[in-house]
């Protein structure tokens, strides 16, 4: 019998103690991470591979998370899209330009961060069923 196959999350954060940080967590929950410290580096990641969910830093240099998530849904439109940002103007921009897309404010806990990817793959599973 195989295993089941792990979900997979691009992990898009420019700050690298940050992402160090939030991968080694959602590895740690049993997600396979795939991180990026910029949203031009995501790009052609999620041209080349399959994603569950792309976990996106709002502010960033070169591409910002939003026009990350844009080109994601062009892309690779099965990936789901949640963000993270430390600016509550940015979360309100989010959720206008991508309503879909969960953001968790900064600071979080780590528990909070898996709480929430957990949600958006049971979310996902109920809708399947």
């Amino acid at each position: 019998m195989t295993e089941p196959q792990k979900l997979r999350i691009l992990l898009a954060e420019d700050e690298e103690a940050m992402r160090i940080y939030l991968a080694r967590a959602l590895e740690n929950a049993g997600y396979e991470v795939v991180s990026v410290d910029r949203g031009t580096e995501a790009v052609p990641k999620l041209e080349a591979e399959r994603f569950d969910l792309l976990l996106s830093d709002i502010v960033m240099p070169e591409m910002d998370g939003i026009e990350l998530a844009q080109r994601c849904n062009e892309i690779s439109p099965q990936t789901k899209v949640m963000f993270i940002t430390g600016f509550a103007a940015v979360t309100l921009k989010a959720s206008r330009e991508q309503p879909q897309a969960k953001v968790l404010s900064k600071p979080f806990h780590l528990r909070d961060l898996v709480l929430e990817v957990e949600r958006v793959f049971a979310g996902e599973a109920a809708a399947s069923l």
